[in-house]
């Protein structure tokens, strides 16, 4: 499984240096999560300034 990102994502990246396992990535100016390496924690959710994230 791996955490849901809506329309609302800016592109800031935040999310994506607290993955722990390198889930996450900017593609054309919004976060990218890889549902194959994604692990549920929720790091990520906490960290976007613009709660685009969820699980």
């Amino acid at each position: 499984m791996a955490v849901k990102i809506s329309s609302d994502c800016v592109g800031c990246g935040a999310c994506v240096g607290v993955c722990p396992v390198e889930a996450l990535s900017i593609v054309d100016d919004k976060a990218v999560c890889d549902g194959d390496t994604c692990v549920d924690c929720g790091a990520c959710v906490s960290e976007c300034p613009v709660e685009a994230i969820s699980l």
